[in-house]
């Protein structure tokens, strides 16, 4: 029950929920994570390391970035089940629609100047 309890409680969060939808689309950083929801760095940070331990998440070190991708679910077939669902749910909320469309224009290279 403390995996599948660990699944719901990282979904329960809305920004965690968007988060999720994004990385749907496109592997992203921090500082893209960032700009797309309009939200404080450390933040972003705690939601992705919450979406981590549920094993929704996972992240990949790429030179100095480090992006996060959703994970195939292999760690929890709760995660591998919401997930597989999350795909097709929320298609047509506003919120989520107009992060998506925003997705093209958030690039790394122009917000994290490292």
């Amino acid at each position: 029950m403390k995996d599948f309890i660990k699944v719901m409680k990282a979904l329960s969060e809305p920004n965690r929920v968007k988060i999720v939808k994004m990385l749907q689309h496109k592997m992203m950083c921090v500082c893209e994570i960032q700009a797309s929801l309009g939200i404080a760095q450390p933040s972003v940070s705690k939601h992705l390391k919450i979406l981590e331990d549920a094993g929704l998440v996972d992240s990949k070190k790429d030179g100095l970035w480090v992006n996060y991708h959703l994970t195939d679910g292999a760690v929890s077939a709760y995660a591998a089940a919401l997930l597989g669902n999350l795909r097709h749910w929320m298609e047509e909320d506003r919120e989520i629609e107009e992060l998506v469309e925003k997705l093209p224009n958030i690039r790394r290279e122009n917000i994290c100047k490292k």
